[in-house]
């Protein structure tokens, strides 16, 4: 194994919150760094990648086994803003299926089972990125972000799995806007912070 230093933000052992692997055990590795700068972000604490100690990859592999896991999320911060391909190689040699979470603003490099594209007005995917999602998980933060979404629907493959999340603090305003739209809009589904709800990382 390369063992290369991993900016680290934090590591946990939990249940995937959002998406099509909600309710599912999962790793998280979230990575340190960020310069997409949403404005409602719930980790801004992640984007001073030097606010943050690096670990050594054998170390957060050891720890990823010690857990028993058969499934990681590699978030962030912004995780493609780094070559991950050292992680994802490890982790695969482990047999672990991998995730990625990102906005989609970076090339993503690496080799990963499931990429879950969460783009962000801030700073767009670049147009590869689009292609080789497999999950497009819009946040719903006001009404434009419905039209948003079919813009970027048109962008993905049609095995791309559709979902829209409201964004925390405005659910109870988006939410049955959520359902009207998807009861109208089928292939559209509906993501919730589950995690946020049974009060886990």
């Amino acid at each position: 194994m390369s063992d290369v230093m991993i900016p680290l933000m934090e590591d946990f052992y939990s249940l995937q919150g959002e998406g099509f692997y909600s309710g599912r055990a999962a790793y998280f590795i979230r990575y340190a760094g960020c310069d997409v700068g949403c404005v409602w972000c719930d980790v801004k604490e992640s984007w001073d990648k030097e606010a943050h100690p690096e670990v050594k990859l054998s170390t957060l592999i050891q720890r990823v086994k010690d857990s028993g896991t058969d499934f990681v999320v590699i978030t962030g911060g912004e995780p493609a803003m780094y070559d991950l391909t050292a992680i994802t190689d490890a982790l695969h040699a482990e047999n672990i299926e991998i995730a990625i979470e990102t906005s989609g603003a970076y090339k993503i490099v690496g080799d990963f089972d499931w990429i879950c594209l969460s783009p962000k007005k801030f700073k767009m995917p670049i147009e590869e990125n689009y292609a080789i999602a497999t999950e497009l998980k819009m946040i719903i933060f006001n009404k434009s972000d419905f039209k948003w979404g079919e813009e970027l629907q048109a962008k993905v493959s049609d095995k791309c799995i559709l979902y829209m999340q409201p964004e925390w603090d405005k659910s109870e305003e988006m939410l049955p806007l959520m359902v009207d739209y998807v009861k109208e809009h089928v292939e559209w589904n509906v993501s919730l912070q589950t995690h946020k709800f049974l009060n886990i990382p």
